[in-house]
């Protein structure tokens, strides 16, 4: 048998050596797509932003079931449509002197990334002021998407005045100083009856508020533009023969 030549030998090392490592390189990077973070999906928040909420609430009730909406109590302090990604902060009601108290809830807003939304939940707080006009310039200039309140908001004028939006159970002048404490950031909340965790995806227009688990966001959103392309293709049509029966019957959904 003919013996390969020590130069031979090296070259071949070395191109096994280097199949090896791009297809070891490959597997990783598929270990990583099929792992990665539904939120790290490009155009997905794109996506969210621009098809209507009543759409995903739709979507979501069809594909698992649960209803993941908001309820009427929570409404915006003006026109808004947004959609981001959740943190989360929990306010425990408890009467104190301490001037630390609060201070988890800042350190909160200060670690939020770009397009975050602010989901705060004030335990039993409809009539107290979860947030205002500092905190809304904190996320606004760190560039949040928007807030949600299980509770009051105030200083509605200058949050208006800056264009943050907000939803909230409520406009109140109470302040949480001195009344509650920090009872935890980025840790699965209920706010108005939905449960959400941290990294979901919050989306809000002039319908509400709806969640959407982030595992299934990507199957959510496909759906929900489907339907919206639908019902925006129904009104013409509604128009033209004036029957939403014959509408209904072509396009299949109300």
């Amino acid at each position: 048998m003919k013996m390969l030549s020590t130069r031979k030998v090296v070259v071949l090392a070395a191109l096994i050596l280097t199949s090896g490592l791009l297809i070891a390189r490959a597997a990783i990077s598929d270990a990583a797509r099929q792992v990665a973070p539904p939120e790290r999906v490009a155009g997905l928040l794109e996506g969210f932003r621009h098809v209507e909420v009543a759409s995903v609430s739709d979507a979501l009730e069809q594909l698992t079931g649960r209803k993941m909406y908001m309820t009427h109590r929570m409404r915006p302090i003006f026109p808004a449509k947004f959609a981001g990604y959740a943190v989360t902060v929990l306010l425990k009601k408890e009467t104190n002197n301490d001037p630390n108290a609060l201070n988890g809830m800042l350190a909160a807003i200060d670690q939020g990334a770009k397009d975050s939304v602010y989901v705060m939940v004030v335990e039993d707080g409809a009539d107290i002021a979860g947030m205002g006009g500092l905190m809304g310039t904190a996320m606004y200039s760190r560039e949040y998407a928007g807030a949600v309140i299980d509770g009051g908001v105030r200083d509605v004028a200058y949050l208006k005045k800056i264009g943050f939006p907000v939803y909230a159970l409520g406009i109140v002048p109470s302040t949480s100083v001195h009344h509650y404490r920090f009872g935890g950031s980025n840790v699965p909340v209920t706010c108005d009856g939905v449960e959400v965790k941290p990294g979901d995806i919050i989306t809000a227009d002039q319908d509400g508020v709806v969640v959407v688990p982030k595992a299934e966001a990507a199957k959510i959103l496909e759906l929900a533009q489907e339907m919206d392309f639908k019902e925006h293709s129904m009104y013409a049509y509604i128009e033209k023969l004036k029957s939403i029966e014959e509408a209904v019957r072509k396009f299949g959904r109300l």
